[in-house]
């Protein structure tokens, strides 16, 4: 089991140079960053009232995780998620493959098809069709990384005989995991990515219902993802999820069944609320929870 921190970073809150290099003086194994454009007006924001100002500020994941790769020497260094049906697949492959590069192998990139429809429609994507999007850019990111001359002709996405440099370090290719819910993500992860980044709800009720997984299914839907990896010949997926799924699943019973990640909250607000002078004393009190549910 390993043990990471996630955190969005803005421009009021702790820089990533300094999260990073606290995150790996205390022994964390990578660093996860979420990924929002920009906030519509129009946004109907699901969780809240109104749009938190956070989803509103977010850095650009790549140039927040090659900052904290020029401080850091084994950190991961991760997306969690990355929106990739409003992205562009040949921009996104040289932006991950870069920052494979510079950072000597350390990229995990965590994708989703995003739940923000007015975010979407503001890059050219349709909502509607933001799945097969997404399936078929990341087909076209995977023959960016891999072919000397690659091309990908699709219904929505077409990349012509190309060359592009520079390939990830990683071989093949930087893992990918799905992040997401619902009845059709584990075969997301299964058809064409390495693991799952699950959304386990902690008090579910059924209007979440694919939108998140609920924690008392979490454990069968693993074995599940597990099932079907092994009859399709894939290699056992990644799973990574929340350490607050540890106040109803022992960390025992995580390991066992398969769950290879824990992402760390830090205090009360999480980073998100910490700046530059706090990220020390609450990444320290982070890793003394860690050290006490290890041993």
């Amino acid at each position: 089991m390993e043990f990471g921190v996630s955190y969005a970073p803005t421009h009021y809150n702790a820089s990533p140079v300094v999260v990073a290099r606290e995150a790996e003086r205390l022994g964390f194994e990578s660093l996860f960053v979420p990924e929002h454009s920009h906030m519509p007006l129009a946004t109907d924001f699901p969780l809240a009232p109104e749009t938190p100002m956070i989803y509103k500020s977010m850095y650009d994941p790549f140039v927040a995780l090659a900052a904290a790769a020029a401080v850091t020497e084994n950190l991961r260094l991760g997306t969690s998620i990355a929106l990739i049906p409003q992205r562009d697949p040949i921009h996104t492959a040289k932006e991950v493959a870069t920052l494979d590069q510079i950072s000597n192998g350390r990229v995990v990139l965590g994708i989703g098809a995003g739940w923000n429809e007015e975010e979407m429609e503001a890059h050219g994507t349709d909502p509607k069709t933001r799945f097969r999007v997404m399936r078929e850019k990341v087909e076209a990111i995977k023959t960016l990384w891999t072919n000397e001359v690659a091309e990908y002709h699709g219904r929505h996405v077409e990349v012509p005989p190309t060359w592009q440099w520079p390939k990830p370090v990683q071989d093949p290719h930087p893992p990918i995991l799905m992040g997401g819910a619902g009845p059709n993500v584990l075969n997301r992860v299964v058809n064409y990515c390495d693991g799952w980044l699950p959304a386990v709800h902690m008090n579910f009720t059924e209007d979440l219902r694919g939108r998140f997984t609920p924690v008392e299914e979490f454990p069968d839907e693993v074995a599940k993802l597990q099932r079907m990896a092994e009859e399709r010949g894939r290699h056992r997926p990644h799973v990574q999820c929340g350490s607050e799924i540890l106040t109803r699943i022992p960390l025992g019973q995580l390991e066992e069944i398969g769950v290879t990640r824990l992402m760390v909250g830090v205090g009360g607000g999480g980073l998100d609320a910490v700046d530059d002078d706090g990220v020390r004393p609450a990444l320290e009190q982070a890793r003394e929870r860690v050290d006490a549910l290890t041993g």
